[in-house]
């Protein structure tokens, strides 16, 4: 099905996707990668007036470090994300839930920012960026501000992004040294996942001093493991222990049912998977 007609910009700076946000109406929309937005347009599920394609501007597709931070511009691709050197030194966990997105293709044209401001509550990106403690940080016409990702994620598909704003990078706290791991289950390789988890942990004279546990498709926003992290900060580095304590991860929690499964059985699964990347992320042999 052909898409409706809309008008096109392009432009190449942030300032002027701003503008052009600003100058348009209500139906004015982004365009990151298009993984999200050009199926729905397809399917005329979405008829925009405007379409401001982020493509051309360059600020946008760069990481960096910024202090203690890594400042990853929105429109930089899952691809490159996966294989960043500074990415993979000191945020390992977003590369393994980058690499782990679809197949070749979309890694290639899908985009970190687009992700989270798709706000699907199945994403693999967000999980990665609660459990690194991440920050958005979001442009519009009276300048930058910066939004901790537990409050941009407000619901299903929505997030804390105004209409005349745009999400320009995602910020992360440098975890050098830490423990990491994603781990996700689906049904079908390339599928959407029916859960994941980002763990992150410090491990300290043979215990877990800090645990950090993000989650996918365990309500209408990805989400942290609260029970889960709390029961596990302090406890020595012994596999049985672990796993029964990360198996709590779905505590607390109201996933959705579809066809893929029952709230139960998203708890269960939330629970094994957390046990696998506790144990990965803090080296311990299951």
């Amino acid at each position: 099905m052909r898409p409706v007609d809309f008008e096109y910009t392009a432009p190449t700076t942030v300032q002027e996707a701003v503008q052009a946000l600003v100058d348009g109406d209500d139906d004015t929309t982004l365009l990151g990668g298009g993984q999200s937005l050009m199926p729905v347009l397809r399917l005329r599920m979405a008829a925009p007036s405007t379409v401001i394609d982020l493509g051309r501007v360059p600020e946008l597709r760069q990481v960096r470090e910024d202090g203690d931070d890594l400042v990853i511009g929105a429109m930089t691709t899952h691809h490159t994300v996966a294989r960043d050197p500074l990415v993979l030194e000191h945020a390992g966990v977003l590369a393994q839930a980058a690499g782990s997105i679809g197949d070749p293709q979309i890694r290639y044209r899908g985009t970190v920012g687009g992700s989270l401001a798709h706000a699907d509550p199945a994403g693999d990106i967000a999980p990665a960026v609660l459990a690194l403690e991440g920050s958005m940080e979001l442009t519009g016409p009276s300048g930058t501000r910066t939004v901790p990702a537990r409050e941009f994620l407000r619901d299903q598909f929505t997030t804390a992004l105004a209409e005349d704003e745009v999400l320009t990078a995602v910020r992360v706290p440098k975890h050098t040294g830490w423990g990491m791991h994603y781990e996700r289950f689906s049904q079908v390789a390339q599928s959407w996942a029916i859960v994941a988890v980002a763990a992150a942990v410090r491990v300290d004279a043979g215990a877990l001093a800090e645990v950090r546990l993000g989650m996918s498709n365990m309500g209408s926003t990805a989400l942290r493991a609260g029970v889960a992290e709390g029961a596990l900060t302090g406890q020595p580095l012994e596999a049985a222990t672990l796993q029964e304590l990360a198996a709590r991860a779905g505590e607390g929690t109201t996933p959705t049912t579809d066809p893929a499964g029952t709230p139960d059985y998203r708890r269960h699964l939330a629970g094994v998977l957390a046990g696998r990347a506790v144990l990965a992320a803090a080296g311990v042999t299951g």
